[in-house]
């Protein structure tokens, strides 16, 4: 009985790990126009200390990282040349292991899967626990061309949906039409060649 207990325990401890694993490496899906600023998301568990978080995108990640931090400060110098400048944190403060950035007047450049990394400490259980998280997220910045344009299409695409309404309304009177017409002249019909019934003749 003892060991069944044991093995359902254990069981259930493989499962929760596996769920964890699955939520730390789920891969969030994001699309923005150019020009606009985007969060990406990241959180980390609550109530430790960040000991580091790295933003990075494999492809360039040997050139520099999307934003670096460790021990307390962020480290401009250890940034990719081109998110200089255009990286910072959503919330400074970390609170509850929230370790999102904000990343500023995107590009079609910026296009690609930015990977989270948190690495935290917790005394809590009077020894140090080292956790580490990743998180990551597939950015697609499309090319949408200047705010005039895209309300020229709007504008436009509302015309053409009145017109494709209009057009269908007259259609549909039209045929609504017709078809009083024909019945107006099927009963015209029929009343011309009724015959009066002759009259009982008188005895």
């Amino acid at each position: 009985m003892v060991s069944a207990v044991s093995c359902s325990a254990e069981m259930s401890h493989i499962l929760l790990l596996l769920l964890l694993l699955t939520f730390e490496t789920a891969a969030l899906d994001i699309t923005v126009w150019c020009g606009q600023n985007v969060t990406l998301h990241c959180q980390g568990p609550s109530g430790v200390n960040i000991t580091l978080l790295e933003w990075s995108i494999p492809e360039i990640k040997s050139d520099g990282y999307v934003f670096f931090y460790r021990n307390r400060r962020s480290y401009e110098s250890y940034q990719h040349e081109r998110f200089k400048g255009r990286v910072e944190l959503a919330d400074p403060s970390m609170e509850n292991g929230d370790v999102s950035v904000i990343l500023k007047n995107v590009s079609v450049n910026d296009t690609g899967t930015y990977e989270c990394r948190i690495i935290t400490s917790d005394l809590s259980s009077g020894q140090r626990i080292q956790r580490e998280t990743r998180q990551s997220i597939n950015l697609t910045v499309t090319d949408s061309g200047s705010e005039d344009e895209q309300d020229e299409k709007t504008f436009l695409l509302a015309i053409g949906i009145f017109a494709v309404v209009f057009v269908s309304l007259l259609v549909i009177l039209s045929v609504a039409l017709c078809i009083h017409r024909k019945k107006k002249s099927s009963e015209h019909r029929e009343h011309e060649h009724y015959e009066r019934p002759p009259e009982k003749e008188l005895i």
